[in-house]
């Protein structure tokens, strides 16, 4: 099969995390996205007996896995029955082990915001929980910050 006739995949971008709902939160807000709602799919494992209550917790008034959460961008398509995006979708999912490294990320994320409005996005990013890291001014190729997530996780903002 070329390039050319190679179908298009979905994806999901995993976030290895120690507070899966804590950033699910902070990056749903940051971009505008929705926190995935797996409640009802949830209830009807437990109601089943497929899944037990050790492998969930509750975040904002409903049952949630207790070491998962997910993100979608709104206007993507989801299962009504699970929840779970059918587009692409960030998934936090918590790990016993911090980061495997104290340095650069080898992948972020960069966020754009409206053109000439960069300090209402980083004061909006701040507001959720995000800090400054240092101010990148590469004259007529940009001007952008270096953030940090909750976790401190780097991400850009431009």
């Amino acid at each position: 099969m070329t390039a050319a006739a190679t179908p298009a995949l979905h994806w999901k971008l995993v976030v290895d995390t120690a507070d899966a709902h804590r950033l699910a939160d902070f990056w749903a807000g940051a971009l505008g996205y929705t926190v995935e709602d797996h409640s009802t799919l949830i209830d009807g494992l437990l109601a089943a007996g497929h899944i037990d209550e050790d492998a969930l917790t509750e975040h904002h008034g409903r049952h949630v896995w207790a070491a998962f959460a997910a993100v979608r961008h709104p206007d993507e398509p989801y299962d009504p029955a699970t929840g779970i995006g059918r587009g692409h979708r960030i998934l936090f999912q918590n790990v016993p082990e911090g980061s495997a490294h104290s340095g650069k990320n080898r992948l972020h994320i960069d966020v754009h915001g409206e053109r000439g409005h960069l300090t209402e996005l980083v004061e909006r990013l701040e507001t959720l929980g995000a800090t400054r890291v240092r101010e990148v001014d590469q004259g007529m190729a940009g001007h952008w910050w270096v953030m940090a997530d909750p976790e401190g996780n780097v991400f850009c903002a431009a």
